[in-house]
């Protein structure tokens, strides 16, 4: 109990030190766990969200960096970048299910 109570207290604090990077960091699990899925269960709508999310995060990314720089700037800006061209890519390949 004390271990769920620790990831908890660690979860909660990170949400309030960096609210953005908190929801940035939520939205790439979730595209990471609707990948998951979607190689389980090969539909569409999965790759579709999943790419959407790292989409949206990675702009949230970059907006960020535009603002409040970090003192990784280049390297969290080159990751986000990447990000979102391999996304958007992946966008432009599932287009033929439509």
């Amino acid at each position: 109990m004390a271990i769920w109570r620790f990831w908890l207290n660690t979860l909660i604090l990170s949400s309030q030190y960096n609210p953005p990077r908190f929801v940035e960091l939520v939205m790439l699990w979730i595209a990471l766990a609707l990948l998951a899925v979607w190689s389980i269960s090969p539909f569409w709508p999965y790759l579709v969200l999943s790419l959407s999310f790292v989409i949206g995060s990675s702009i949230s990314i970059l907006i960020r960096e535009a603002i409040a720089p970090s003192p990784y700037i280049r390297a969290t800006q080159v990751t986000a970048v990447l990000m979102l061209i391999i996304s958007v890519y992946g966008l432009a390949d599932v287009i033929h299910y439509f």
